[in-house]
């Protein structure tokens, strides 16, 4: 007689149970914004609090202060792509889905993260050089497309928008983070409202790429 062979049971990737997931998007929102409000050296029990998660929960996810920073700085960049994304499906005006594109990146606070990147840590860590790539390419999408519609003043880089976005999305000196967020999309709106064509004027220089910022 002979025997039936056992067929052995599949066996199923573990996933992360529903709530261990809040709990570390929750981490990683509280760090933003304490990030962003009082600098990278914030206490971790902090960022606890503010999350809502014991401290045990912080150290499970994230096993030290280098790794919470450099999630919370991908995840702004991942959130940047899908707003680039947004604004590539859009069907309509070229230059108005540019200009939301825009303000949707300076809400990320990207001037006041990624600082922390080169203070803290490797800056050439690949979970951060992969991100920032695909900003890049996502910026660069945004701009050809408005650009192709003749919208877009043709003398511009990525490097021109990124260099712009993030020094009107930083505070002046002596000036409180958050106090000045109210003035931010106003001054935006008056920097892309130069970036129209026909252009007005002649630009000196030439258009900065995203090479030219990282060999500044």
């Amino acid at each position: 007689m002979q025997t039936a062979t056992a067929i052995p049971a599949e066996r199923k990737a573990t996933r992360p149970r529903a709530d261990a997931l809040r709990n570390r998007e929750r981490i990683v929102t509280a760090a933003r914004e304490m990030f962003t409000e009082f600098g990278p050296e914030v206490p971790l029990d902090e960022i606890a609090r503010r999350a809502g998660v014991g401290n045990a929960t912080v150290y499970r996810n994230f096993p030290d202060r280098d790794a919470l920073v450099r999630e919370v700085v991908c995840s702004v960049l991942d959130r940047t792509v899908r707003a680039g994304q947004v604004a590539l499906a859009e069907t309509g005006d070229a230059f108005g889905a540019l200009e939301r594109f825009v303000h949707a990146t300076a809400d990320e606070r990207i001037s006041a993260l990624c600082p922390m990147v080169s203070s803290t840590f490797d800056e050439h860590h690949p979970d951060l050089e992969a991100a920032r790539e695909r900003v890049e390419r996502i910026i660069e999408e945004v701009m050809d497309r408005a650009k192709a519609s003749g919208q877009l003043r043709p003398d511009v880089g990525v490097g021109d928008l990124m260099i712009v976005v993030a020094q009107l999305s930083r505070p002046p000196a002596g000036t409180a983070c958050l106090s000045v967020d109210r003035f931010v999309h106003r001054h935006l709106q008056l920097f892309l409202d130069g970036l129209r064509a026909p252009a007005p004027s002649v630009l000196p220089g030439v258009a900065v790429t995203m090479e030219d910022l990282r060999q500044s």
